[in-house]
């Protein structure tokens, strides 16, 4: 689906270190989870799912393909970006291109890496960045807002329409001057779609990183963590805890070493998987599953997809000859060990255009090109 998620935050708080971290885990499984660096500071990376491996058990599969999500490895932001201070306007236009933003917020304290607000405050940082991309927004809305109002004065449907956008764009305008990002603005399904077009960066899923060292990672009421947390809490947004450099050392293992590593730090999985996993679920994603003996693959749709959506996710030419969709529910089919079985059963279903995919959901498709 070519959904991305930009990982943005000051500089020096550990931007480029979780990047490549992300590049290096996927390059470390690169049997089974391919990482494709389309751009310098671009990478494709999988996304975590036991049931593949499930899947391919019951089916015999010579290979697992995983579906994946890009991200996007943006350059520090500084006070006054909006103004084009650093290298601004640049950064800011490579976060509008994106789909949702990873803030990544500094807890660790480190005396060689200079903080350049100072001191480590997580929550100054998060303030520091969301000021600049409100303002960058705010600027949008105004230039919009101009352009809009020379059209109140036209008459019939167009004039009508402009004052109708024109009273969304002053709500938005005056929510940004009252430091209130778009995301939590509360817009009306009815007044979305005049802000469409505008790719605002405040309108974004957020999702909020805690860049820990290795001590802090056992110590979760760490003042810092505790404060990403309630920042996310707030707004509703995921928040992942994460050590940069741990999840370096990680990507640079095999895969006995690395379970075994993370054993030692009493941790289940490396912290990317959870970071790749809120990414995944803040864009409103969910995986449906194809299955054979060459190959188990995971593939991506948004919440609320019908069948033909997803078989176009396949091929377009599925989706426009769909007729039936086979669909099965993973845990029938891993208990009953085989597609006949659940066939048996009469836990196989035929559904039609309308039907709705769920999270997990075992599909073959019927089509007629």
């Amino acid at each position: 689906m070519g959904l991305s998620i930009g990982i943005v935050g000051l500089p020096n708080v550990g931007k480029s270190t979780l990047f490549n971290a992300l590049s290096g885990s996927a390059k470390a499984q690169a049997a089974n989870y391919p990482f494709c660096t389309i751009d310098p500071n671009v990478g494709v990376v999988p996304v975590p799912d036991e049931r593949l491996a499930r899947l391919a058990t019951v089916f015999k599969s010579k290979k697992l393909v995983p579906t994946t999500l890009e991200f996007v490895d943006i350059a520090g932001l500084v006070a006054g970006a909006s103004k084009g201070e650093g290298l601004g306007n640049q950064f800011l236009s490579h976060i509008r291109q994106v789909d949702a933003v990873a803030h990544v917020l500094r807890c660790f304290v480190d005396p060689d890496v200079v903080h350049v607000g100072g001191k480590v405050d997580p929550r100054s940082d998060r303030d520091v960045v969301e000021t600049e991309l409100m303002l960058k927004d705010l600027e949008s809305v105004e230039k919009r807002r101009e352009r809009t109002q020379k059209n109140v004065k036209i008459p019939g449907k167009a004039g009508e329409q402009a004052k109708l956008e024109l009273a969304v764009l002053e709500k938005v305008k005056a929510g940004l001057e009252s430091g209130v990002p778009v995301r939590a603005q509360k817009l009306g399904e009815e007044e979305r779609p005049v802000l469409g077009d505008m790719f605002l960066l405040t309108d974004k899923p957020v999702i909020y990183i805690a860049n820990v060292d290795e001590s802090q990672l056992a110590r979760r009421d760490d003042p810092g963590i505790q404060a990403v947390k309630e920042m996310a809490e707030a707004e509703g947004a995921k928040a992942v805890v994460i050590c940069g450099k741990v999840e370096s050392e990680l990507a640079e293992l095999a895969d006995a070493e690395r379970k075994e590593f993370l054993e030692s730090l009493g941790l289940a999985e490396p912290g990317l998987n959870a970071l790749v996993r809120a990414g995944y679920e803040e864009l409103g994603l969910i995986t449906f599953l194809t299955a054979g003996p060459e190959e188990s693959r995971a593939w991506t749709v948004k919440k609320g997809a019908r069948a033909p959506q997803a078989a176009g996710v396949i091929h377009t030419d599925f989706e426009h000859g769909f007729i039936k969709a086979e669909v099965m529910g993973f845990e029938d089919l891993v208990t009953l060990g085989s597609e006949a079985a659940v066939k048996e059963k009469g836990l196989m279903r035929m559904e039609g255009k309308e039907y709705v995919v769920k999270d997990g959901d075992v599909m073959h498709f019927r089509f007629n090109v």
